[in-house]
């Protein structure tokens, strides 16, 4: 029985904050049972499944088929993408959908026992869930690995390394050089930007003359690799500040608004009451190019002045070159206090910051034509999320891929293989870990911070280095990953360490 297409809300993915819609078509099983073809023991006799993986049951489904796609295989024929990540499959009901994407159609599922079929094409990986030990070996020569990755970098620095990034054929990152860029996930449309300033500067004049500060901190997120608490520590010494959250707490939340104090959502009454202060301190939890999120665009929204650290390349996709105020731009947080001090006694000056709120003042073309040719949406109905838009992304490119190697099989001489590909490390790599201000040699020995990040950033790089031998030499033995970190600690041992973290003045 075919079933039907209905829009169904994602609200099983909490991993986004905010409300993503998927296109899902379903009907019920067993219309079609489909036999899948394992490895023949010719070929490599380790492929080769458990008996009981021979059958796999996959829904008969009638799915929307886009204009330029002509693919009129049946289920049977088409490449399979096998999500991989637990929890993860931007579908449902059920483990398994048919999907039809730009150019061609695919089968998805979360369903590990086809990992070993021919027919399974590729491997999508959820970043944040990825570990080298748990890694789905050994790496069969026929299949791709798709890594996506939305969130910071903190979460796995595995990715930030070479060895590790490498291990992908297809990435959706935050970074604008990956495959399926995701840059501007957290800015949902031009017209956010655009929304009238919700406290005037005038309300917010009256309110500092009764005593609140220019400032805004709200943080409850504090141990983290950007460091941010020890910047706006000292920054506090040369500015008031109300600081909200755990973290660096000086004044207590109204009761009504203690469960929302780190919402990424946008509760209006935590939205009104945070926008009524001047400058929001906007300090991303991982430093890395192109890593922004509502920490930077909900002020910029909202008609405050975003006080931003994070991205080293914030500038190219600011409105205008007067909307943000970056702190890497001031040699010290006295000389950012005085600046700050500046602005709050000059309304003048302080409504420069605003006028990216006027359309004709928007000057940055790149990220105008981001917004408008990006193919996924945030809350838009009339385009895909970015999940299911890159699982598409994959399906078209394994499409290719497999037609570009039969044509190679059939007639050599005429048709090439495809050339091989492969992410580089500007497709996710993050620097170290550095103090949020001083120097890292002027810290105790006994420092939380430093006790935790610059650690964790070299272990995933041994981890990384882990993994990449043991899909070198095909095996699927963790113990081998084990032993290769272990033989690096015993070096550091001797003497042989790799380098610190990087000396910061910041």
């Amino acid at each position: 029985m075919v079933g039907r297409g209905r829009l169904l809300p994602c609200a099983g993915l909490g991993l986004f904050g905010v409300l993503c819609w998927v296109w899902v078509s379903f009907a019920s099983f067993p219309d079609d049972q489909l036999r899948l073809e394992v490895f023949d023991s010719g070929d490599r006799g380790a492929f080769l499944p458990q008996s009981a993986f021979r059958e796999m049951e996959f829904a008969s489904i009638a799915s929307y088929k886009g204009p330029g796609n002509n693919d009129g295989r049946s289920n049977k024929q088409l490449p399979i993408l096998l999500w991989w990540s637990a929890g993860l499959f931007p579908h449902f009901p059920g483990d398994t959908e048919r999907i039809d994407c730009a150019t061609s159609s695919c089968l998805v599922t979360s369903n590990r026992k086809v990992q070993l079929y021919k027919r399974t094409a590729s491997i999508i990986f959820y970043g944040t869930d990825f570990r080298a030990y748990e890694a789905p070996l050994p790496r069969l020569p026929h299949q791709t690995w798709a890594l996506f990755h939305e969130e910071s970098p903190m979460n796995n620095y595995f990715l930030s390394h070479a060895p590790g990034i490498r291990l992908f054929n297809y990435t959706a990152t935050f970074r604008r050089e990956s495959d399926y860029p995701l840059t501007l996930q957290w800015l949902p449309s031009l017209d956010y930007l655009l929304q009238p300033v919700a406290v005037s500067l005038e309300e917010k004049n009256r309110l500092r003359r009764a005593g609140m500060a220019p400032v805004l901190y709200m943080q409850s997120h504090c141990d983290v690799p950007s460091d941010r608490d020890r910047y706006v520590q000292e920054l506090m010494k040369y500015i008031q500040v109300d600081s909200y959250g755990k973290c660096l707490n000086n004044k207590p939340l109204p009761e009504h608004l203690e469960d929302t104090s780190t919402a990424t959502g946008e509760e209006p009454g935590f939205m009104n009451f945070v926008a009524r202060y001047k400058f929001h301190l906007a300090f991303e939890n991982g430093l890395c190019p192109d890593y922004m999120t509502e920490k930077l665009w909900r002020p910029l929204h909202q008609g405050c002045v975003p006080v931003y650290r994070g991205s080293s390349a914030v500038a190219d996709w600011l409105p205008n070159g007067r909307s943000a105020i970056v702190i890497d731009d001031f040699p010290s947080p006295e000389a950012l206090a005085d600046f700050l001090r500046h602005l709050d006694e000059n309304d003048e000056e302080y409504l420069r910051y605003l006028e990216f709120k006027n359309f004709k003042s928007i000057t940055n073309s790149r990220l105008l034509q981001a917004l408008e040719t990006r193919e996924w949406g945030v809350n838009d109905m009339s385009k895909p999320n970015y999940l299911n838009g890159f699982e598409c992304y994959v399906c078209d490119q394994e499409n290719a891929r497999l037609a570009a190697e039969r044509a190679h099989r059939k007639d050599p001489k005429r048709s090439p293989p495809p050339l091989p590909k492969m992410a580089s490390n500007s497709h996710m790599g993050c620097p170290l870990p550095s103090p949020g201000y001083g120097h890292v040699q002027d810290l105790p020995t006994d420092d939380g911070w430093l006790q935790i990040w610059p650690q964790d950033y070299w272990q995933s790089l041994d981890q990384a280095e882990g993994l990449e031998s043991l899909i070198r030499h095909n095996e699927s033995d963790p113990a081998l990953l084990w032993r290769h970190i272990q033989s690096i600690t015993e070096r550091r041992a001797r003497g042989k360490h790799r380098p610190g973290p990087r000396k910061t003045n910041r």
